[in-house]
């Protein structure tokens, strides 16, 4: 029993917040049932580029968090070093030449944070990292991150799964949408759309970009930025390149297989339309130059054939900041709402957990609680 007298959670959400904090739990031994309105990572967290990073500036909070956040892949990098979904090759990245262009600023913040760093020109890239088109980068330079690295979230979520369920854990899959129980103002379960009951002592919101919405439901504001997003995932093919690229036009990241993940907000905006339906309509020209930027910034240009593409809202909060802990309003209804959540995934269930199991505050979620958006 934990010093909560917890002793069962339903989380709403099988992507990785709602996966790490299910893991978290039913290691403290409380009872854990996932729900999820399909198969797990079926939302945000099957479409992110999943760059593991603290790069460019944010608040110092958040910035903590993150390399947290970092220091979980690296222990569990420690235990599987010949995997092909975690990796730690670094990251370049390097901006437009125009008005807007804060590498230099960029520098200097890092490396004011001691965050690993180093400026290099395009005549230096083929010295620090291997797979670039060197031409592609601007004259005010890039800065190589060599700590960085890339997590295949699917993968990982099926690992994570697997523990869970050795664990005791409960997966209920492809029973439709669920939604908080709130019974004399505490959350009490979830019920599905299929009009399944889950009761419990506490419930967790994770449902990527559905959690200001759902949390509306129950009367509560959570400020909410989410933008459409688009992923490209090319087909196998063999390259060099080995770190994540963050530049102007086109992020890319390998991913295991030989394939590599793209995206760029430019794309989304451009190449993807909302149906009244729920579903999207992607243009095919704009997928196509967007796998000419990849080419462009690869060495030898190579030609990047499509395997598929995702698109679906990317969790935003209003603030920019990750929204993660109690619903103080309403007792036992907690939330995970958060950008990056890739370099937060662990962490992020790890100190949920803790909160939902004891009761008690962690102060490395102090800046990031949900009330903060009360007055809005």
């Amino acid at each position: 029993m934990t010093d909560n007298s917890i002793s069962s959670a339903v989380i709403i959400g099988a992507g990785i917040f709602g996966v790490s904090t299910g893991v978290q739990l039913a290691r403290r031994g409380i009872r854990v049932t996932i729900l999820n309105d399909g198969p797990p990572a079926n939302g945000a967290s099957g479409r992110s580029l999943s760059w593991l990073n603290s790069a460019r500036m944010r608040s110092e909070p958040y910035h903590r968090l993150r390399m947290a956040g970092i220091d979980r892949y690296r222990t569990l990098f420690a235990k599987h070093p010949d995997t092909d979904w975690l990796r730690f090759d670094g990251g370049l990245t390097w901006d437009a030449d125009d008005e807007r262009n804060e590498i230099d600023a960029a520098y200097r913040h890092e490396v004011s944070l001691a965050y690993d760093a180093r400026r290099v020109c395009a005549a230096d890239v083929a010295e620090v990292t291997p797979g670039l088109d060197a031409r592609a980068i601007t004259r005010q330079g890039a800065i190589f991150n060599p700590g960085e690295g890339w997590v295949d979230l699917p993968v990982l979520i099926g690992m994570l799964l697997e523990e869970f369920s050795a664990l005791g854990g409960v997966v209920v899959t492809d029973q439709g949408a669920a939604k908080v129980l709130v019974e004399a103002g505490r959350a009490v379960g979830a019920k599905t759309a299929t009009g399944r009951h889950f009761l419990s002592d506490a419930v967790v919101v994770a449902t990527g970009p559905a959690v200001p919405r759902m949390a509306a439901d129950s009367g509560q504001v959570i400020g909410d930025d989410t933008p459409i997003a688009l992923l490209v995932q090319t087909k196998p093919f063999s390259h060099p390149l080995r770190a994540v690229l963050n530049t102007p036009r086109v992020a890319v990241r390998p991913a295991p297989g030989g394939t590599f993940s793209l995206d760029a907000d430019w794309a989304a905006d451009e190449g993807v339309k909302a149906r009244p339906d729920g579903g999207y309509d992607i243009d095919e020209a704009v997928v196509e130059a967007l796998l000419a930027e990849a080419a462009r910034v690869m060495k030898g240009n190579p030609r990047l054939e499509v395997a598929s593409v995702g698109v679906g809202g990317k969790p935003i909060p209003g603030d920019g900041e990750p929204v993660v802990g109690a619903l103080k309003a309403i007792p036992g209804y907690y939330v995970a709402f958060s950008h990056s959540g890739a370099t937060l995934g662990l962490i992020v269930g790890e100190l949920l957990a803790y909160e939902v199991a004891t009761g008690k505050e962690h102060t490395m979620l102090a800046t990031f609680r949900p009330e903060r958006f009360a007055s809005l």
